[in-house]
């Protein structure tokens, strides 16, 4: 039942990462996930859904490059996102 609820609030910061990404379409924009982990946590004792993005350059729009600027679109989806769950 929890593991449901996190599974639900992942998904609405995947799909607000993905209204986000800087790209129209493309490797980036369809790459995001939703990753139950029934035995999450430090102790292995919650419920957790991870988001992420498995593309290639996933890290390089995250975080940046030193020529790139970073465009944190996991970190701004799941402030919005996670808000409106």
């Amino acid at each position: 039942m929890i593991l449901a609820e996190m599974v639900r609030r992942a998904d609405a910061i995947r799909v607000a990462a993905e209204s986000m990404a800087p790209v129209e379409r493309g490797t980036y924009k369809a790459s995001f996930f939703v990753r139950p982990v029934p035995r999450g946590g430090r102790r292995r004792d919650r419920a957790v859904a991870v988001v992420g993005n498995s593309s290639p350059h996933g890290a390089h729009v995250e975080y940046g490059t030193e020529r790139v600027q970073a465009h944190h679109v996991l970190l701004r989806a799941a402030q919005v996102g996670g808000a409106d769950a």
